[in-house]
């Protein structure tokens, strides 16, 4: 039997097809409602904050550095000024793979080991979203060529041009100078916000020197600029732009002729020399020798080149004028002459008897002077004119290391003379407290005889013995050294030191016949001079002798011979500079330190034909049309050092 034929239940499936297209209308609505809702919120309540990430994706600030002040001698000679460099520099934010990036330029370019060390530390460091890190300073025109031509395959690499610090003279102003460096992540964390905020887009900040005292002045104020980039960060216009304000040039009292006398004078011998114009505390000369080249310092210097500074013997990064220590030897005597006088412990008609020994009553110890045989019969003048060690000694004792210690004082003996550079070692000017203090020991007389001699415990930087000449040639009347031009504070009249006028008179004139005179110690020194100089040199023992041992310069070490040191200044009836020499393990102050003296004071006092001209007190007015202006005074200026230790 046929079974029966099934039809299609065209009721039930228009109820499904119902069903269905309900619920896709439902859907469908839900879905637009959601994207409607989401549409609000985005373009709506959202609408200040995405507008904001937009325009940082398309918007950026970018900081403008200011050009750095230039530097420039008495006479506008440029000592330090701004060249440009072609660098290399990264964008992180634009490079997917860094290492790889740094592999692939490393096979177009030269980079050292120490390059990628430093681009990592600029990494880790503070620093605003898409600035450029430097990688590589000083590029050849072969190196630009190369990453010119790959440059479009590598995204987030640039090459800058941006100017860089310059030392014209090099090595010969490299201690008083200083040098600019790169700016360190230690460095960033020490400044306050608006430090940061100026210093944003400036890769260098003066390490040393003046470069690093007057920091503030001669960086200027950064720039900013807002502008339109687009998706591989290429920029297509500026929006905005506030230019920076450029760094203040910077005028200095160095006489760069006088600089490069003292300098040449030295030759290759370690030393020193600071030169000083009495009349206003301008500094004409400020050498340090061996020094090095600030040039190489500037990008970052080479870990090879570093290590042969670091490594040297000769110690050229060792600042000798500002923070080297030494025994001033002789060239204290005229001080502390003026000190007994004025105590009246001993008068100029004073005189003993000089066998070539010096004992106190009632003890054994022998200290001897430096002329075996002695000077015989000696008055003040001969003391000062043949440095007579036996009268100072018997003064000395009989003015006690008290008064001793408060005279010297005010020649800022032991203590910072207030230079504008940084980081100045105080010396030592040995005292009763002082000794117990450090030492844990009592004073005794023999530590008082020492020190009349400027030995002992004494210890002098050749700054402090040129400012020290500087006063005696005042005649008491302090005054603070200055390397830079600034406005002049309220001159100073009243003597610090109170004598009376015959002394100084008289002192000057034994100090011109240490020269001058016939029996004088550095009577060499006279041969052809045009002028009266008045000068003491000195000799300072590296190591002390036994009484019965004889100095013999032939046989001990060079590094154990005694410093040679010269103190000056000229001419001598109207002092118009102060000299002080020091020459390491030099020897006899007169016949070694003593022509490094003349050479410098003759730089300063004779013209170009050779002839008598002595300058006139302060600033020449010629000067570059760039270093117009205000001068500033040192309490507008930044010094980023911290106050000194008592």
């Amino acid at each position: 039997m046929r079974s029966p034929m099934t039809f299609k239940d065209h009721h039930r499936e228009g109820r499904i097809f119902a069903v269905r297209l309900i619920w896709s209308v439902v859907i469908v609505v839900v879905l637009s409602l959601t994207l409607v809702a989401r549409m609000i919120w985005l373009q709506g309540i959202q609408h200040d904050r995405y507008t904001t990430l937009s325009n940082k994706n398309r918007v950026q600030t970018q900081a403008i550095a200011p050009p750095r002040g230039l530097i420039y001698d008495r006479h506008g000679v440029l000592l330090a000024d701004n060249q440009p460099d072609f660098s290399l520099a990264l964008i992180p934010e634009q490079i997917p793979d860094l290492d790889a990036t740094l592999a692939e330029l490393a096979s177009i370019v030269s980079l050292e080991s120490g390059d990628i060390d430093r681009f990592r530390r600029r990494l880790q460091s503070p620093r605003r979203p898409w600035e450029p890190v430097p990688l590589r300073a000083r590029l050849t025109e072969t190196e630009i060529a190369r990453i010119a031509v790959t440059q479009h395959a590598m995204p987030g690499v640039r090459i800058d041009a941006d100017p860089i610090r310059h030392y014209p003279y090099g090595v010969l102003l490299s201690h008083v100078l200083g040098y600019v460096n790169r700016i360190s992540a230690e460095d960033i964390e020490q400044m306050d916000a608006d430090e940061q905020a100026n210093y944003s887009g400036t890769h260098y900040a003066g390490r040393i020197g003046v470069e690093r005292h007057y920091e503030r002045l001669l960086h200027g104020q950064a720039g900013y600029r807002k502008v339109e980039t687009n998706a591989r960060g290429r920029i297509l216009r500026v929006l905005e732009e506030i230019p920076p304000q450029p760094g203040q040039d910077l005028r200095l009292q160095l006489d760069i002729r006088v600089q490069q006398a003292a300098w040449d004078a030295l030759g290759e011998r370690r030393g020193a020399v600071v030169a000083i114009d009495p009349r206003d505390g301008g500094v004409l000369a400020f050498v340090s020798r061996p020094g090095f080249d600030p040039n190489l310092f500037v990008t970052g210097i080479s870990h090879l080149d570093y290590a042969g500074y670091r490594d040297d013997h000769d110690q050229p990064l060792f600042n000798r004028a500002l923070q080297g220590q030494y025994p001033p030897g002789s060239t204290v005597k005229p001080i502390i002459g003026l000190a007994g006088l004025q105590a009246g412990v001993t008068d100029w008609q004073r005189t003993i008897w000089d066998p070539g020994f010096y004992r106190i009553e009632g003890e054994q110890r022998v200290f001897r002077d430096w002329r075996r045989q002695g000077h015989g019969w000696v008055d003040m003048h001969k003391a000062v004119m043949q440095s007579c060690d036996t009268y100072f000694y018997d003064m000395g004792f009989r003015l006690g290391i008290d008064r001793m210690a408060d005279f010297l004082a005010r020649f800022s003996i032991g203590l910072r003379t207030g230079i504008d550079l940084p980081s100045e070692a105080r010396g030592i000017m040995p005292s009763r407290e002082w000794k117990r203090g450090t030492r844990g020991q009592a004073w005794f007389h023999g530590d008082t005889i020492n020190t009349s001699i400027g030995q002992g415990y004494m210890l002098t930087t050749p700054l402090q013995l040129a400012l020290s000449t500087a006063i005696l040639a005042r005649q008491g009347i302090p005054v603070v050294p200055r390397v830079a031009q600034l406005a002049p504070p309220a001159p100073t009249t009243e003597p610090a030191v109170m004598n009376t006028p015959s002394h100084w008179q008289r002192m000057t004139q034994a100090m011109v016949d240490v020269i001058h005179g016939s029996a004088g110690t550095a009577r060499l020194l006279s041969r052809g001079v045009q002028y009266q100089i008045a000068g003491k040199s000195g000799t300072a023992q590296v190591f002390s002798l036994a009484n019965d041992e004889e100095y013999n310069a032939e046989e001990i070490a060079e590094r154990l011979r005694d410093h040679a040191l010269f103190v000056a200044f000229a001419p001598a009836e109207n002092p118009a500079i102060a000299v002080a020499v020091l020459v390491e393990n030099g020897g006899g102050g007169g016949s070694a330190a003593g022509p490094v003296a003349r050479a410098t004071l003759d730089a300063w006092l004779l013209n170009d034909a050779g002839e008598l001209a002595v300058p006139p007190v302060g600033l020449p007015e010629t000067v570059p049309a760039t270093l117009g202006g205000p001068v500033p005074t040192e309490a507008a200026l930044f010094n980023p050092e911290t106050p000194d230790a008592p």
